[in-house]
């Protein structure tokens, strides 16, 4: 579902081919071959990195600092009948489908801490410059499907003062993220829907600020 009607994409997003996947350096397929209680069994699986996740809370405005941005991915699988070969065309398929709102994020693609590299993406998608120090671990998750990756969700509180610049991620990289506030109310409101363009990471820590943070 489309939460906000007026919301209108940023991006300029042309015409989808898909194609079979030949070599990444963000996944890889494989098969797991076993026995499990006498019986054999295979897993299809991928691997891939780590991750972290910040939730930040702006405590001179009460508001949370989130981020939109187009996830391939989530728009194609609501496009019913898509395989290889299969082309989209975005003026068909509503494009704001594919806009997820979400916690700042990265990968664990670098060799530093997990706090060093939570720090990094805050600055880099939303702008803001913080402490290693002042994130707070929430809790490590795994995943259990065709993944086994661990993803880690931290939280900060950021003032207006530690704002340095506009965030909006790595240009240089392709990488095009809209900073989002949004008050307690109308986060309450947004997780109330029984369908959001969000990932469940998002969801968690959502709940669990407004369980062990917010008092409103």
């Amino acid at each position: 579902m489309i939460e906000d009607e007026s919301f209108k994409p940023r991006d300029s997003v042309g015409k989808m081919k898909i194609v079979p996947l030949t070599h990444s350096p963000y996944l890889k397929p494989f098969r797991a071959e076993f026995e499990m209680n006498g019986r054999k069994r295979f897993w299809d699986m991928l691997k891939i990195h780590d991750s972290v996740s910040v939730l930040l809370f702006n405590v001179s405005r009460r508001v949370l600092i989130l981020v939109r941005q187009f996830r391939p991915a989530m728009y194609i699988h609501q496009i019913p009948s898509v395989d290889i070969d299969s082309e989209i065309d975005p003026e068909k398929h509503d494009l704001r489908m594919g806009y997820s709102l979400e916690l700042c994020a990265g990968l664990v693609d670098k060799d530093f801490s997990l706090e060093e590299i939570a720090r990094q993406e805050v600055l880099e998608e939303c702008g803001y410059d913080i402490p290693v120090d002042s994130l707070k671990k929430v809790h490590s998750y795994r995943g259990v499907g065709i993944t086994g990756q661990k993803g880690t969700i931290f939280y900060a509180e950021v003032t207006d003062e530690q704002k340095v610049s506009e965030g909006g991620g790595l240009r240089e990289e392709g990488e095009s993220i809209e900073v989002v506030e949004m008050t307690i109310p109308s986060i309450k409101k947004y997780i109330s829907n029984v369908d959001i363009l969000s990932p469940a990471v998002f969801v968690s820590a959502i709940q669990w600020f407004l369980s062990e943070i917010c008092c409103e």
